[in-house]
């Protein structure tokens, strides 16, 4: 049986951030390129929809999914 893994709890420096730094940021994309083409791929989701706006602003309380792993998005502290 495969768990699903924890979800990421990441926490905002500012208003927003921008979907293909935050997959970076997360280490779930490897180089800002990567996160670029796995967006233009289809294959993130934010709030559950697909998401092809590679510079989309992600803001606090919005979920990324990119495969099996979530990203739950917190508001600057």
């Amino acid at each position: 049986m495969n768990a699903v893994p924890t979800p990421i709890e990441f926490q905002l420096r500012g208003e927003y951030i921008e979907l293909d730094k935050l997959l970076k940021a997360t280490g779930l994309a490897e180089s800002g390129g990567q996160a670029r083409m796995m967006i233009s791929e289809g294959l993130v989701q934010v709030d559950g929809q697909t998401e092809s706006r590679k510079t989309a602003k992600i803001r606090p309380g919005q979920q990324v999914r990119l495969g099996e792993q979530t990203i739950r998005i917190a508001p600057a502290a």
